[in-house]
């Protein structure tokens, strides 16, 4: 079977890029029978393309990575080179990784569409900030929609919403989840801590961190007022908070100006740092030494850094609105997303109780060992079967 991939948000430093990266290249390598074509319109080189597909690159005045942006949208020009290079391909089957960067296809090979969660549905105002932009993305899902023969998301929790959210059947609906890459591991004792002397700190500092974007939904304003309230315990004087994420060049809706600014009202400038864009050796760095990694997000699909820090062995407390706590186990905390006196004290309890955080590591490392991408690319090539037998 011949597989046209929309390959565009290959380069996407975010979860879109993580999961199309991750997913497809343990399918390449389990796959001994399709063949596929990647459609890319980034001239990126941080992020190679794999050497066994063929390409086809679409010229672009804006790569998708960028114009798919919180305030903008692609022009009609770029998308419909895109389009027209999808539709002229000779192929069996379309799979779009996510909506994200979903353009109509005129081919009449059936199409297979990712769409991760239902934030921009649940949440317009915290991550489409414009009424263009809001009603972009819901054309563009509609469409998107329409095309697919199935809807792949990443985990049941999402396919729930799936189907309440955007009344998707859930005879449309697949699940091909997540996982760890193996780069996150636990590191031996001793391991040289260069990202952390980076940032003025030690293996032995204490310090809590959060890992992804610095955008509204992740609700990152309650976590710095949670980690005021702990910075002003005379026993946790010392503890730090790393916000790890780029704030300065990415596209999607972003609060840091509001959140330095709470920053400053706090008086935790020496405290709280905001790291920017760590690549994969320095976030396993940092994890490994990590007191614990929250995550407060109003909702996440999946929250695949949660599932990273894990196979790092760092306790996690993570939001209810996500599949973590089912998938995590004793490894995690699951809070809701407004129970601001439930994050505090289970931050203080994982800062002040050394056993606690023993048994939850190790009940971490036991669940993100559960997860591979090999086992997703199973699902997924699973999916491109029933669909070459429903087509066929």
């Amino acid at each position: 079977m011949r597989i046209g991939v929309d390959a565009a948000t290959w380069s996407n430093r975010r979860g879109y890029g993580r999961f199309t990266r991750a997913l497809l290249t343990a399918a390449l390598r389990l796959d001994r029978e399709n063949e596929y074509t990647f459609f890319v319109d980034d001239p990126s080189d941080e992020f190679p393309l794999p050497s066994t597909v063929n390409v086809v690159r679409v010229n672009a005045g804006v790569p998708t990575v960028q114009a798919a942006a919180a305030q903008g949208s692609r022009s009609l020009g770029d998308m419909w080179r895109m389009s027209r290079a999808l539709s002229a391909a000779d192929a069996d089957l379309f799979f779009f990784p996510s909506v994200y960067s979903y353009v109509p296809v005129t081919h009449r090979a059936p199409k297979l569409v990712g769409i991760h969660d239902v934030i921009a549905e649940v949440f317009p105002e915290l991550t489409l900030p414009s009424a263009r932009a809001r009603l972009f993305w819901r054309a563009k899902v509609k469409m998107g929609l329409a095309q697919a023969r199935l809807v792949l998301t990443v985990s049941e929790y999402s396919r729930r919403k799936l189907s309440e959210v955007l009344k998707i059947p859930a005879s449309r609906l697949r699940v091909v989840s997540e996982a760890g890459d193996p780069v996150f591991r636990r590191l031996p004792p001793g391991c040289d801590a260069p990202a952390l002397r980076r940032m003025g700190l030690s293996p032995g500092d204490r310090y809590l961190i959060y890992v992804g974007g610095i955008s509204p939904h992740k609700n990152l304003g309650l976590l710095v007022d949670v980690f005021a309230e702990l910075a002003a315990q005379p026993d946790l004087g010392d503890v730090r908070l790393l916000l790890v994420g780029d704030y300065q060049g990415d596209v999607f809706h972003s609060c840091y100006k509001e959140l330095s600014a709470s920053v400053r009202a706090h008086g935790l400038e020496q405290r709280v740092t905001f790291t920017g864009y760590m690549g994969d050796a320095e976030l396993v760095e940092v994890l490994n030494h990590a007191q614990a990694l929250a995550l407060p997000s109003f909702c996440e699909g999946f929250g695949l850094p949660a599932v990273e820090a894990a196979a790092c062995g760092a306790p996690v407390v993570v939001t209810t609105e996500s599949p973590l706590p089912e998938l995590l186990g004793a490894g995690a905390i699951g809070l809701a997303p407004d129970d601001r006196n439930g994050w505090r004290d289970a931050l203080a309890s994982l800062l002040r109780d050394p056993g606690r955080r023993r048994r939850m590591s190790e009940a971490a490392l036991a669940a993100a060992a559960k997860l591979s991408w090999d086992n997703s690319a199973r699902q997924l090539l699973e999916v491109f079967d029933e669909m070459k037998g429903r087509h066929g």
